[in-house]
């Protein structure tokens, strides 16, 4: 099987992470965070450290971390615990519907919400044309699941620095995959998912946030903290945590930030020379429809001849054990803008564990899928 579809999930773990979910059930399935015992307080350290790991990777030792059990979570808190009735928030055609889906709930709640359809290069002055007095929040992906783009983060943390406009960033495509300064980009609120470049299992995913206070809890119950009080606290992340939070996953997580670590220089020059390697092979298909371009970061699109992209997936699966992403990726606006709303696309995604020989056996299971 040749595995091509890490924007949704990555496929292959380290064995550092694979050991690391073992040793996590034989050893540290007590609660953290609840009781006193040394079990408990075992595994309390391991998620202390988690959290300290995160901060150093994501160069963000004043922010917070608050676990979450994937990325949409935490973006749903970000978003929910942000705004308010007549606030104003930006955002891009680019988004998950992770992001669209608790704007437009909220446009029902008197939140105004501008969608900007410009290309990403620029979006940081388009940004600064739609900002308004009542502007809360901007919201934009680091890299489109779609085709790749990468988003001028940088300049637009500038822009809401300078406006005292919180900047939210969909971290889901760019964790693992490229370095992100979260300080140095002034960057409010990054939320990541743990299971796709940060290499953990499933179950896991995060918000990074500057300032806690700013931010209110949309999950209620146990912390662990304050317990005499019916109140939810949220000075602090457990406030933001109710309930057990995923010891085993973040043992994953923990193991996977790890390596990373070690091996960050490595694997992002590896997968930008894998990247242009595949851009430029499906370049040469000249029955190819490609939608990404070649500064794309590990994700790229493209449709064959007038097939539909689903049946194109469904023959790569069955005839050729290649594993691809076909339809929407749940994102309907970037298609809508690339023209693929019906159509769909094939989204090929890669990581530091494929090589061009998978790029290679891709590339001749669509030349014959064309040739027939």
């Amino acid at each position: 099987m040749i595995y091509l579809d890490n924007a949704a999930t990555s496929f292959n773990k380290p064995n550092e992470v694979k050991r690391s979910v073992i040793n996590a059930i034989n050893t540290l399935t007590a609660n953290p965070g609840r009781s006193g015992h040394d079990l408990s307080l075992k595994a309390g350290q391991m998620v202390f450290e988690t959290r300290e790991l995160l901060k150093d990777f994501f160069h963000a030792k004043m922010y917070d971390v608050i676990f979450t059990k994937n990325c949409t979570e935490a973006l749903n808190l970000a978003i929910f615990g942000s705004l308010h009735e007549g606030d104003h928030v930006i955002t891009t055609a680019y988004e998950h519907n992770s992001v669209l889906r608790p704007l437009f709930k909220l446009k029902e709640k008197g939140v105004f919400v501008t969608i900007l359809d410009c290309d990403l290069v620029n979006l940081p002055k388009e940004i600064e044309k739609e900002i308004k007095p009542n502007t809360k929040l901007i919201i934009t992906t680091a890299v489109s699941n779609v085709t790749g783009d990468v988003t001028h983060i940088k300049e637009i943390g500038k822009i809401a620095k300078k406006q005292k406009i919180l900047y939210l960033v969909d971290g889901a495509q760019s964790s693992g995959h490229i370095d992100i300064n979260l300080t140095e980009c002034n960057i409010d609120m990054y939320a990541f998912a743990g299971h796709k470049g940060l290499l953990s299992i499933t179950g896991v995913g995060g918000l990074i946030v500057k300032d806690i206070k700013k931010l209110k809890p949309i999950i209620f119950g146990g912390t662990g903290t304050n317990s005499e009080s019916l109140i939810q606290p949220n000075d602090t992340v457990e406030g933001f945590e109710s309930g057990t939070i995923p010891t085993i996953p973040i043992a994953s997580l923990n193991a996977g930030i790890k390596f990373l670590t070690k091996n960050f220089s490595k694997i992002t020059k590896y997968e930008a020379n894998l990247s242009k390697f595949l851009y430029n092979s499906l370049k040469k298909l000249k029955f190819l429809k490609i939608y990404s371009n070649e500064l794309s970061n590990n994700v790229f699109s493209f449709n064959v001849l007038d097939l539909s992209s689903t049946l194109v997936a469904d023959i790569l699966n069955e005839d050729y054990k290649i594993c691809v992403r076909a339809g929407l990726h749940c994102a309907p606006l970037i298609h809508k803008k690339l023209g693929t709303l019906k159509s769909g696309a094939v989204r090929v995604s890669i990581d530091f564990f494929n090589t061009a020989n998978d790029i290679n056996k891709l590339i001749s299971a669509l030349t014959n899928i064309a040739n027939h």
